[in-house]
């Protein structure tokens, strides 16, 4: 997959286009991805204890990867990266407008 965690990514279809947010959880075997503070939705739960009461929680729900571009952090602009090979031999992501290196090298 394109995105990994940490990844700051911008929505780019959806109720929540044009926003971003870092990327807390990737389910590669689904392609989709929890984003902090994207696409949340009401989940009616019962109380447990005490300590855990009932109620309405809000929390993220999944988005499909195709629906997002991670962002450059030299330019700051959404792109899809390119797969590049370091003179050491090891597979990185690059920026595909800048060839600005994403993520650790």
């Amino acid at each position: 997959m394109r995105v990994a965690k940490d990844d700051t990514v911008m929505v780019i279809s959806g109720d929540d286009r044009g926003k971003t947010g870092k990327v807390l959880k990737v389910f590669p075997e689904n392609k989709r991805i929890i984003i902090e503070g994207i696409n949340f939705i009401k989940r009616h739960t019962k109380p447990k204890s005490r300590m855990q009461p009932g109620g309405l929680i809000e929390k993220e729900a999944p988005i499909h990867v195709s629906n997002v571009m991670v962002v450059c952090p030299r330019c700051g602009e959404g792109s899809r990266p390119k797969r590049a090979r370091l003179a050491d031999g090891r597979r990185v992501r690059q920026c595909g407008k800048c060839n600005e290196i994403i993520g650790k090298a």
